[in-house]
């Protein structure tokens, strides 16, 4: 077997740190999309795309435009998008991607129920491009308008990096076997092996060696319903306990595990400068209402809390010391900890923790409110038994969740679910 067709094989594929890469932190969709449709544009031989959202606007329109010239020059192109992030694409705008030969995947095409979209657990979140074998993108932000200023207050601020060097064969390595598992769950284990040999004749494993594009080195971590449950958390932990001068985290929806709590706590505790920026306009009040419940305790640790003001937060980032940062599609909630699938890159750089460092620093210094013990205006007996009520939750949670159905990763090609609707598509709600 080719080392290609190892990975595809459904061995599961350790994750390690690659050495030799080159890695741009991508700032909101007025840095994000315009290097995308750049390297679209350019792409000689084949394209791997997954997202969660797909809207029909402005942003998605000029994906459609830039996929639609590279299919009619004969690049391979496959893309995964989320049955519930992406509901409402219309007939034209799939199909007319599809008869340039484009292969359009939708994960978890649930039924609607009384109007309503029943796929609510286990959702494909990923944010992945990867070009020609040479190039990718991961990152947190999805194809929609939203993701740029002009959008208006609700414009989210959001993050990606571009990769370059020898981590992008890993990340489309994975990109491939999922797509090879999504054809293996609808077609059968028989009718896939077909699949996997077309899958490889379209991708072949490139024949050269991977080149060196700079000296920073990273891993592709994921977390499934599989093999890879824990893992992105994993690396949250071991970080956090690792660090010895600062730890900030930028994330959108927070409602962690006990164990990541506990690990905040124990590092703010011996002399770590723990900051925690969080949602102060969220896109979801529940989401302001879920983080909110965990403040004190993590406040009468020693943790710093800093709510952002100008618009909703929609990054998943991370720094730990003067090295370790993270990027990717992750929250740290039950839904991105125990249900969906996720990515994330973790790169090991001091070049490139600074720069993400200070972009976080001045969005607390700019943009920040921080919230401060004596803000928390409740009772003590409220506090005590909501807070046992909390940790109760944060401790059973992955319990709960490995009771839910078991979910493979079922896709479906997406001209065989679009109806003959006309007009713009029904925007869904926040993610």
């Amino acid at each position: 077997m080719t080392p290609l067709a190892v990975r595809l094989s459904g061995i599961p594929v350790k994750t390690r740190w690659i050495s030799g890469n080159q890695l741009v932190l991508l700032e909101n969709g007025e840095a994000f999309f315009p290097r995308v449709f750049e390297c679209i544009a350019a792409a000689q031989r084949e394209i791997l795309l997954e997202t969660f959202i797909l809207f029909e606007d402005k942003v998605g329109l000029a994906l459609h435009a830039v996929l639609l010239a590279a299919a009619r020059r004969g690049v391979n192109i496959d893309i995964t998008i989320d049955g519930y992030g992406s509901p409402d694409l219309s007939a034209e705008f799939i199909c007319s991607l599809s008869k340039a030969g484009v292969r359009i995947h939708v994960f978890d095409p649930a039924p609607r129920l009384w109007g309503m979209r029943t796929n609510l657990l286990r959702r494909m979140h990923r944010k992945i491009v990867v070009v020609d074998a040479a190039r990718a993108f991961v990152g947190g932000i999805n194809y929609s308008a939203d993701h740029l200023a002009d959008y208006g207050p609700t414009a989210k601020q959001d993050y990606a990096v571009e990769i370059a060097g020898p981590l992008v064969r890993d990340i489309r390595a994975f990109a491939l076997r999922a797509l090879l598992a999504g054809q293996r769950k609808r077609l059968g284990v028989c009718a896939s092996d077909s699949s996997a040999t077309e899958l490889l004749q379209r991708y072949p494993e490139p024949g050269e060696p991977a080149a060196r594009a700079g000296d920073m080195g990273a891993i592709f971590v994921t977390r499934d319903n599989g093999h890879h449950t824990k893992d992105i958390e994993r690396h949250y932990r071991i970080a956090i306990r690792a660090a010895r001068q600062r730890v900030i985290i930028a994330n959108a929806y927070f409602f962690p595990g006990y164990r990541l709590l506990r690990e905040l706590r124990r590092a703010a505790r011996r002399g770590v400068d723990v900051r925690l920026i969080l949602q102060g306009e969220p896109d979801m009040p529940i989401v302001k209402i879920a983080a909110s419940l965990l403040y004190h305790h993590l406040i009468t640790g020693g943790v710093r809390i800093y709510e952002y003001l100008s618009r909703p937060l929609h990054g998943k980032v991370a720094v730990s010391d003067s090295e370790w940062s993270t990027v990717g599609s992750s929250n740290l909630d039950p839904l991105s900890l125990a249900l969906n699938l996720e990515g994330n890159v973790i790169i090991r750089d001091r070049h490139f923790n600074q720069i993400l460092t200070e972009r976080l620093d001045a969005l607390i210094a700019s943009s920040c409110r921080p919230v401060a013990a004596e803000d928390l205006m409740e009772s003590n007996v409220w506090r005590v038994l909501r807070s046992f009520f909390v940790f109760q939750l944060l401790r059973l949670y992955p319990l709960v969740a490995s009771w839910l159905p078991s979910h493979s990763p079922l896709l479906t090609p997406a001209e065989s679910l679009v109806s003959s609707r006309p007009g713009p598509p029904k925007k869904p709600g926040p993610p």
